[in-house]
């Protein structure tokens, strides 16, 4: 964090808090997790197709394989932990996603952190 010393750092964030950054392989799961009705016709709440491409947009092109610090601008003036990794992928999931659609985002920054958003309540599990 910008706002902090090195010694409040490296409290904070103990081995996460390098000087070079550090990596994570973060997976999501339920990105898709939607709250809507299902359309009669199709019988779906949102095409899957249109999904994958709000998913691609929204999650993958702006975070697959990049350093989150140096490469992504949110990131610039955010701390990159989990909980605000969600939120990102949660407001660029919600300017694509038809008004109403979207449930929950929930990340796994390991099998042991993990982190569900749902706007503006954030649970760790």
């Amino acid at each position: 964090s910008k706002s902090l010393s090195d010694e409040e750092n490296l409290k904070l964030f103990g081995k996460c808090n390098n000087p070079n950054g550090h990596g994570h392989n973060y997976k999501g799961k339920e990105l898709n997790s939607m709250l809507a009705r299902i359309d009669p016709v199709s019988g779906m709440v949102i095409n899957l197709t249109d999904l994958k491409e709000y998913m691609q947009e929204a999650i993958m092109e702006p975070l697959d394989h990049k350093n989150l610090d140096k490469d992504v601008p949110y990131f610039a003036e955010v701390v990159s932990t989990t909980e605000n990794v969600a939120v990102f992928i949660w407001e660029n999931l919600k300017k694509l996603l038809p008004m109403g659609t979207l449930y929950k985002v929930k990340v796994y920054e390991t099998d042991q952190n993990i982190v569900v958003y749902k706007g503006e309540e954030t649970i760790s599990e």
